[in-house]
């Protein structure tokens, strides 16, 4: 340890030379895995995929004309939000004292990523000037040392020698620097300017002088761990090995303190972790983070436990929409002591095996979105699908949920079930806000999410191109050149025209979804046998400009079980339908007929039905189904002679509830046999 911390000081050393002389990396992907020896992948760069028409389409377009305008003005209202107030105070441009959460620093760097996503593929010189003036006063809140916090800075300034950094493991200091730095390397690579990356250049110098002198208990207190990813993009944008060094430092430390908990996965080191534990949101960022570093040294043991987290998460944990995070608070069941002083609390956490309850389900959308970066990692370093379709069952269901269908109301949390008559009000209940007060951090999380869907489309290496996800656009990378026309994730068919390719042979690998059974493929008109390596199917060939491949995907309607272990949907099911899963809203049933008293026949047959919710174009299933007798209200009764009641159904997909007013709504709904 002692060896690694000193290593790190040589290296802080030339940070700055190698700033001066502008030796960063060129490649513009989102996460650059471009020099990562042990990623299988690498992603495309920022810019090179352009939208067309279709789904993802029409959410990039609400995320650009509503979302970012949106949020950017929320931000800079400081009678709503004190977000951009904060930095203003801090660099001396106004007075005052700091307001909001301690992560608002935080949700203001996401937003700025959002912003630069966004200008990657429109060039939109309004979102340039944007953020110069923005940076300009980020930049001028700096200190000299490096340190960069608005909470700390405004007490310094307002009365100085009261305050220190890092005295307070709740004041989201380091959580705030890993935005900063993700924020810069975006920004960087989106417009090519190095403004915001000096001053997360000189937060990441900060961080590594302050770890190599602090001790174990002061280092801990960092919570929710962005920083692992923000340090180690720092580290491939300006190659400077102190940040890698520094990374692999802050997992080391975890678990060297007598008072770690497990709702920030310290109790025990990491390299002894083989469960998910703790705050979801924190722990999703922890594991994306420890699959970067795993992405540039190949740590085997880091390795084995994220292989075994994620195999708890899938296997044990994950709600059927993706959503992360069972419990608003809890017990934690990897700390259980029958002595009362030892027994731990967890909130916003996984749960044990199997404890996934609906109405009380908390799958904060930036623990999902935490899901999505962590997969996506995974799949870098392995170039394995199946990590691709937890990212899509995320990013579907329990991601886009968070968010309104006009971009202008938000969910913190994405429950499974929600009833106006339930007895007492969840902490997060009341529906979509267009500020959250208490914790704004997922709508800026869920604006460069959104915003960057893009950058998830593709990826390269060495034998060719892979296909992940599936929407209407255009690529244009490596000598590759292509158009992809689909009504996805609403029609299986996909169709990919080449219009440039390279004078050489190489490989186009085509995801096939796990959920997807009897997969094709034609070239040219003419059926090409399949035979799937990791979820891909490659198809290799010296291809030419005017080539078409056409995927198809059938997509039927489907009824999904749980394991009979998830006690709250016994004799219950689900509706998939490709990637999305859907649920029964309360505006679609009739004048009496209530949700709770669903039931759908084991032999439905649920038909596609476009339909629009606002400006939305989706499809709706439709079928005919049964309501069973409502309850009187007590809490046991004598099961009613009546008879069910048929009727029609009409599902819609879950991410476009509640975007009608207050309602009920089920994702699981009884089985009618």
């Amino acid at each position: 340890m002692k060896a690694r911390l000193l290593i790190m000081g040589c290296f802080l050393a030339v940070s700055s030379i190698l700033f001066s002389q502008g030796a960063y990396a060129q490649d513009k992907a989102l996460v650059n895995t471009e020099e990562s020896h042990h990623a299988v992948l690498e992603s495309v760069d920022m810019g090179s995929v352009q939208w067309t028409k279709g789904f993802w389409a029409d959410r990039f377009e609400v995320c650009r004309d509503s979302m970012i305008p949106h949020l950017w003005k929320i931000y800079h209202d400081p009678k709503i939000s004190h977000a951009f107030t904060n930095f203003m105070i801090a660099a001396g441009l106004d007075t005052g004292v700091h307001v909001g959460p301690p992560f608002h620093d935080g949700d203001f760097y996401k937003l700025l990523e959002g912003v630069a996503a966004v200008y990657a593929i429109t060039r939109d010189p309004r979102l340039d000037t944007m953020m110069d003036n923005a940076i300009a006063v980020i930049a001028r809140c700096q200190r000299p040392d490096g340190y960069i916090h608005t909470p700390t800075l405004i007490e310094e300034r307002n009365h100085p020698g009261q305050s220190a950094a890092f005295q307070d493991r709740l004041n989201f200091e380091t959580y705030n620097m890993g935005h900063l730095m993700t924020a810069a390397c975006v920004h960087y690579r989106a417009t090519g300017k190095k403004t915001l990356l000096a001053v997360a250049i000189k937060a990441a110098d900060y961080l590594s002088a302050f770890y190599q002198h602090s001790t174990p208990q002061l280092a801990r207190n960092a919570i929710c761990p962005s920083h692992y990813m923000g340090i180690v993009e720092l580290y491939r944008t300006t190659h400077n090995p102190a940040y890698l060094e520094l990374a692999k430092n802050l997992i080391d430390i975890r678990g060297m303190v007598n008072n770690g908990t497990d709702d920030n996965q310290d109790r025990v080191p990491f390299r002894d972790q083989t469960v998910a534990m703790g705050h979801a949101v924190r722990a999703n960022y922890l594991y994306a983070g420890v699959a970067d570093v795993v992405a540039e040294t190949g740590d085997d043991s880091l390795k084995h436990c994220l292989d075994a987290i994620w195999k708890d998460v899938t296997e044990h944990k994950l709600y059927i929409t993706g959503g992360c995070g069972a419990l608003y608070d809890g017990v934690s069941p990897d700390a259980v002591s029958y002595d009362p002083t030892r027994i731990q609390e967890v909130h916003q956490a996984y749960g044990r095996d199997y404890q996934l309850p609906n109405t009380t389900a908390h799958n904060e959308t930036c623990a999902n979105i935490g899901n999505m970066l962590w997969n996506w990692r995974m799949l870098l370093t392995s170039g394995d699908a199946r990590y691709a379709d937890v990212l899509e069952q995320s990013l579907y269901n329990s991601v886009l949920s968070g968010v309104s269908l006009d971009g202008n109301r938000y969910f913190y949390t994405n429950p499974l079930r929600a009833s106006r008559k339930f007895p007492y009000t969840l902490r997060w209940a009341g529906g979509r806000q267009e500020y959250i007060a208490l914790s704004n951090c997922c709508p800026p999380n869920l604006a460069r999410t959104i915003a960057e869907v893009a950058d998830y489309m593709y990826c390269i290496n060495k034998k060719g191109l892979y296909l992940n996800l599936y929407g209407g656009n255009t690529l244009k990378t490596s000598g590759i050149a292509l158009r992809e026309e689909t009504e996805y994730p609403w029609d299986g068919k996909v169709a990919i025209t080449i219009a440039e390719a390279p004078a050489t042979a190489f490989s186009l690998f085509l995801r096939l979804p796990g959920w997807c059974h009897g997969a094709s493929v034609r070239v040219n008109g003419k059926q090409v046998p399949l035979s799937p390596v990791l979820g891909y199917a490659e198809l290799h060939r010296l291809w030419k400009s005017g080539d078409v491949i056409v995927l198809e995907l059938p997509m039927p309607a489907v009824l999904m079980e749980a394991n009979p272990l998830v006690e709250e949907t016994r004799g219950q099911v689900a509706v998939r339908r490709g990637p999305v899963v859907y649920c029964v809203e309360s505006p679609d049933l009739g004048a009496g007929e209530a949700v709770a008293s669903v039931a759908l026949p084991s032999k439905i047959d649920l038909q596609p039905t476009p339909m629009s919710i606002g400006k939305s174009r989706m499809m709706a299933l439709t079928g005919h189904a049964y309501l069973l007798p409502a309850s009187d209200g007590r809490l046991y009764q004598e099961l009613p002679a009546t008879a069910p009641k048929a009727i029609t159904i009409k599902l819609i997909p879950y991410f476009a509830w509640a975007n009608r007013g207050a309602s009920d709504m089920s994702v699981w709904m009884d089985l009618y046999r």
